[in-house]
């Protein structure tokens, strides 16, 4: 009882010795959370500008698609119109090879007619003369040359026009060919530059889907740290009343309180490595609220402060936990006990053994100090 006394006194003590500090540290937390409220509007202003950035970027790739879309349709357009002068080309190639041979089959009793009147010409006049029936044949063969040569040059002249409008078509066909094929490829190199487009679009839209993520979070982590510097105004607007009412009470006697007694108002339950601070924040985006430390297998646990134990028992994930109820609102939650030696309803006082930590492993234990539920920052009483 006189150890509880002890520790009560000590930390309205310690309370008076802090009341000067508390209007500055008052101060600046409320600066802290301005800030902090002004920064997180920010960052939501500036996620919802990304936000609507990439929702344009999304509809430019939508637009740089359906162009490409129709870009595509007119190239396949022109493979087909290249393919069918192609084939126009080829039959045409086919109906020249065949008026070849059929110019050749009509020039042949002219290419005769012509050596037979050769081979006439080369033979003397004297000799056609003598020799019996000579000039009845080269009679008739005049009147049948005669006769003949008009109509040979019609279908030879025809058979060359016909050749020749042939070759024009083959020309002009080619022609054709080669713009068409000259359009496929203009049409592919634009295609090319319009998937050049939507994949920068693409990127960009991604790449500002990640920044508005990256700001969306920051904007939830500065509310949660406004929610904690609201928090911290309320504790230390608490304790600012606390302290009023500890100034109007007397001091202890000294023969009640002697100096080789005094205690520190709350102390560490186990001695180890501390692994994580109040206030941090862990990978999966959850804030601490105590303290935890890493320990060895069996290490003791003992009472941060004086108190009545209200919960001893095993809880899925925590191990075994032990709350103490210090009085007045305030208490202490300690989790990852291995084995609790106190059970619920004991009084402890400060530094007495509550449990042990648990063996295999890295043991950790995890302490929070609550003042009306609400999480306390317990730096600042740690004697």
């Amino acid at each position: 009882m006189r150890v509880g006394l002890t520790a009560m006194l000590t930390g309205a003590a310690m309370l008076l010795a802090s009341a000067t500090a508390a209007p500055d540290r008052l101060s600046i937390e409320r600066e802290r959370l301005r800030a902090a409220k002004a920064e997180a509007t920010q960052a939501a202003a500036r996620a919802a500008d990304l936000e609507r950035r990439a929702a344009a970027e999304r509809g430019a790739v939508a637009k740089a698609q359906a162009e490409e879309a129709a870009v595509g349709a007119r190239i396949d357009r022109a493979e087909a119109t290249v393919a069918a002068a192609r084939a126009r080309v080829a039959i045409i190639e086919g109906l020249l090879e065949q008026q070849r041979a059929t110019l050749g089959e009509r020039q042949k009793p002219v290419a005769k007619l012509i050596a037979a009147l050769s081979s006439l010409a080369r033979r003397p006049v004297a000799a056609v003369i003598v020799q019996p029936g000579s000039v009845t044949d080269l009679v008739h063969v005049r009147a049948v040359l005669g006769s003949t040569l008009p109509v040979i040059r019609r279908e030879t002249a025809g058979l060359r026009e016909e050749l020749a409008q042939s070759r024009r078509l083959r020309a002009a066909a080619a022609l054709a060919a080669a713009g068409l094929e000259e359009s496929r490829r203009a049409l592919i190199a634009e295609r090319q530059a319009l998937a050049a487009v939507r994949a920068r679009h693409a990127s960009a839209a991604v790449q500002l889907n990640r920044d508005a993520l990256v700001q969306s979070d920051r904007a939830i982590a500065l509310g949660e740290e406004a929610r904690d510097i609201i928090d911290r105004v309320t504790a230390i607007g608490e304790t600012e009343a606390k302290l009023g009412e500890l100034a109007q009470l007397p001091g202890p006697p000294r023969s009640i309180v002697p100096p080789e007694l005094r205690t520190p108002a709350y102390r560490l339950a186990v001695g180890g490595r501390l692994v994580t601070g109040y206030g941090e924040v862990s990978e999966n985006g959850v804030r601490s609220r105590g303290l935890t430390f890493a320990v060895g297998e069996r290490a003791i646990v003992r009472a941060p402060a004086a108190g009545q134990v209200i919960l001893s028992r095993p809880f899925r994930g925590y191990g075994t936990i032990v709350i103490i109820d210090h009085g007045n609102g305030w208490n202490s939650l300690i989790t990852g006990i291995g084995e609790a030696t106190v059970k619920r309803g004991a009084q402890v006082g400060a530094g007495d053994t509550i449990g042990r930590a648990p063996t295999g492993g890295e043991p950790m234990v995890t302490v929070e100090l609550r003042r009306q539920g609400r999480p306390v920052d317990m730096t600042g009483l740690i004697g």
